[in-house]
């Protein structure tokens, strides 16, 4: 679920970087007291994702706003369905619109591209992950995105776990060294990651016990490879230019994660459009 407290100072950055001062259309327009109603429609196929956000950007606009909701967050959506009703002041409606739309879209968009992937690969052991290119600001919400969608997230931050990646180990020297450094320093319940570009860099990280090995833009056989080698002992996580095209290929190497950068960073958003009833 969403933290509101969270969600509504990013929702608070959006409404002022939309509304800087006076609304200079729907001030000058509109009567303030005049009441209406607008539908929410997709225009293409998607997965519904951030309909909580759409509310409560309305409720930050305007606080007498009602929302009713005709989907739930993960729903498929055909072109044309309608996803929530707006009803309360017409002035309030159209001036936070833009801000709604905006996260309604992308997050759909996320959680759409999310579906495809975590769909093809089904029938396989495996799990699609996220990364941390997220959009600065939007982590919350993109990465919630990802869940709605069917995969699973990586990490929310540098806090969470330790990620050596390979400058890093330029930085101290070897695989060995960086996990013995981090080991001795950070609590028991955090795992130690260590991203390999090479077998014999993946026998090194088995040998310093890691607990999970990313292996970086391997091919195929190397990570088929990999796995063999692995015999179980670590998580092993694929990464680097994973597509639709590649996905299914990679899940049947028998690695145990898909981490995906493309979730956040490049997912299309979905059109969707508020109309005035």
């Amino acid at each position: 679920m969403l933290n509101k407290l969270a969600v509504n100072k990013i929702i608070e950055v959006a409404i002022l970087e939309d509304i800087n001062g006076i609304d200079n259309t729907n001030d000058y327009l509109l009567d303030r007291e005049s009441m209406g109603e607008a539908s929410v429609i997709f225009k293409e196929f998607g997965i519904v994702s951030g309909l909580d956000v759409l509310k409560w950007v309305f409720e930050m606009v305007d606080e007498e706003i009602e929302v009713e909701f005709k989907k739930s967050d993960g729903d498929i959506v055909q072109s044309g369905e309608e996803v929530a009703v707006i009803k309360g002041r017409l002035i309030s409606i159209l001036k936070g619109e833009r801000v709604a739309l905006n996260f309604l879209q992308r997050m759909s968009g996320i959680s759409t591209m999310g579906y495809t992937l975590s769909s093809l690969v089904e029938d396989y052991p495996v799990r699609i992950s996220d990364t941390r290119k997220t959009t600065p600001g939007l982590r919350l919400l993109e990465k919630y995105a990802v869940k709605i969608s069917g995969c699973y997230n990586h990490r929310y931050s540098l806090s969470d776990s330790v990620m050596i990646k390979d400058n890093h180990i330029k930085a101290v020297g070897s695989i060995e060294e960086a996990v013995k450094r981090v080991r001795a320093e950070v609590s028991h319940t955090i795992t130690v990651e260590v991203e390999v570009e090479s077998l014999d860099q993946l026998k090194e990280a088995l040998k310093a016990k890691a607990d999970i090995i990313m292996l970086d833009n391997m091919t195929l056989e190397d990570m088929r490879m990999a796995v063999s080698i692995n015999k179980g002992r670590a998580v092993l996580e694929a990464s680097g230019n994973i597509s639709e095209e590649n996905i299914v290929n990679i899940a049947q190497t028998g690695v145990d994660i898909i981490s995906v950068g493309a979730l956040t960073h490049s997912a299309k958003s979905i059109d969707i459009s508020l109309n005035i009833v």
